[in-house]
């Protein structure tokens, strides 16, 4: 069983898997093509996985895609997720949302173009996943701080680490 659920960002979807658990442990189906039809756009196919491994208080973002379409989730540990809209002729242009997402809760988030990403690890450490309709291309993204005032996103009392790219 899976649910799409809308979120305050009108084109984000939070998506959530049951789970299958026995005596020797759980299983969960993460993506099947013919039940995210009702999310995808027509003829959408995915051709990318990533993996990010941090460390707690590591920042990973903003960063967006202009074409590509993403599924994200936490595998492993806990991160404090944001996505923002960057569509400047969009109602919900600069509005975010966040959440927690852990390596237990069976969450996913279906993010569409021109829409940033940012996690914090708020663990010991953490799995991100993404999913993509494209291929990595630094051309084709583009990247906010992750403490931009015009989004004024609350992260809490602890520093990030952050890369140089992110460190602006």
């Amino acid at each position: 069983m899976i649910k799409f659920n809308k979120t305050n960002l009108e084109e984000v979807i939070l998506i959530e898997h049951d789970e299958f658990k026995d005596h020797r442990g759980k299983f969960i189906e993460t993506f099947n093509q013919n039940l995210y039809k009702k999310i995808l756009p027509k003829n959408l196919k995915f051709l990318q996985d990533d993996f990010s491994y941090s460390k707690r208080n590591v920042l990973r973002g903003f960063h967006g895609e202009k074409k590509i379409y993403k599924i994200v989730s936490c595998i492993k540990g806990k991160i404090q997720l944001v996505i923002f809209c960057n569509k400047s002729n969009h109602k919900d242009y600069l509005s975010y949302f966040k959440i927690i997402l852990s390596g237990n809760d069976n969450l996913q988030v279906f993010v569409p173009p021109m829409y940033g990403i940012c996690h914090q690890v708020k663990s010991s450490s953490a799995i991100f996943h993404y999913k993509q309709t494209g291929y990595y291309n630094p051309k084709t993204q583009f990247t906010f701080s992750w403490k931009d005032k015009r989004l004024n996103i609350k992260w809490g009392k602890s520093k990030p680490i952050l890369s140089k790219r992110d460190n602006f």
